[in-house]
């Protein structure tokens, strides 16, 4: 099969065309004949060398791919209401930048009505993501606050809906006008552009000196501080990268005097069961508002497979809003 390969750690230029062979899905599997994959941030982070993955998994990259189901354990299919020629969307720790991908049954979902493999590859990773930490890690529930950071990113669009979906009111930060636009007409209440407005004072002017009820924070770093100024009593910061550097000096006595809860989750070295229980949360609460067109993926790109170096460095340029895809043509 033709696969995405990384030939040694660097510059999107690393990614190349190459062959590998077929994988064969095991006990609890199934293998899934890709139509398209998602790209996604932690896929560049391999790619440079800083995020490896976890042991017994593919070294290819690709974290979310869709297609058909081409063969698999018939009882854990049976189990799951799959079978061969489902078309199905699916988590995946590695591999997903190949023609076949092999994936753990209870980490695949069908594609919901309506939606082509190229929209369905760009949601598991992102919505598996939000669902587990904003709704199970952060608690966020109707009429509460929530603030995204980088509210056009793959997260941010996911989160800015299933929010928005939930009667949350939604605040993000963005880098620029234009995405700040972008945020407000998928359902964001309010945007922050943080280039241009203390995010701090914007969301203390915002809720009238309340604060949110949870942050969505991808940056980490000197953002923490400023973060657990703008929480609410009883807030939730829940942090899930840490693209602004890994260490955080803040007000502690906020935390003790206003009862804040400062989380964070990696998806990606879970067990299966773990991400299986969000997959059927997902396929319960979500699916329908996917179906129903409330929420819907956000595609900015599609790629060829062998184009995924371009792909790679427009996801490094942060040009986008949404998703980038690679699609595989036979």
């Amino acid at each position: 099969m033709r696969a995405v390969e990384i030939t040694a750690f660097g510059a999107p230029d690393v990614l190349r065309l190459g062959e590998r062979p077929k994988p064969q899905a095991g006990e609890g599997e199934l293998l899934i004949r890709v139509s398209a994959s998602g790209i996604n941030r932690p896929d560049v982070l391999q790619r440079l060398g800083h995020y490896a993955p976890p042991p017994g998994t593919s070294d290819l990259p690709g974290l979310e791919v869709a297609g058909i189901v081409e063969s698999g354990d018939a009882a854990a299919l049976s189990r799951a209401g799959l079978k061969v020629g489902d078309r199905v969307c699916a988590l995946v720790a590695g591999g997903g930048y190949a023609e076949w991908c092999v994936a753990p049954v209870e980490q695949c979902l069908p594609v919901p009505a309506g939606l082509s493999d190229t929209e369905a590859a760009s949601l598991p990773e992102t919505f598996f993501t939000v669902w587990s930490n904003v709704f199970d890690r952060g608690r966020l529930q109707a009429g509460e606050t929530l603030l995204v950071q980088g509210g056009t990113s793959g997260i941010g669009v996911t989160a800015i809906q299933l929010a928005r979906a939930w009667g949350a009111t939604v605040i993000v930060t963005a880098g620029s006008d234009e995405k700040c636009a972008a945020c407000l007409a998928l359902g964001a209440h309010h945007a922050i552009n943080y280039k241009t407005q203390d995010f701090v004072e914007e969301t203390k002017r915002i809720t009238a000196g309340k604060g949110v009820d949870v942050v969505l924070d991808m940056v980490a770093g000197d953002y923490v501080a400023r973060e657990v100024e703008c929480l609410a009593e009883d807030g939730r910061l829940v942090i899930i990268a840490v693209q602004g550097g890994v260490k955080s000096a803040f007000n502690a006595g906020l935390v003790l005097r206003r009862r804040l809860t400062i989380t964070g989750s990696t998806l990606r070295p879970r067990p299966v069961t773990f991400k299986g229980a969000i997959a059927r949360a997902l396929r319960e609460h979500v699916w329908p508002l996917i179906a129903a067109g409330t929420v819907r993926p956000v595609i900015y790109r599609t790629f060829a497979a062998a184009d995924a170096a371009q792909a790679h460095a427009l996801m490094e340029s942060n040009q986008h809003t949404g998703k980038i895809v690679l699609t595989w043509s036979s």
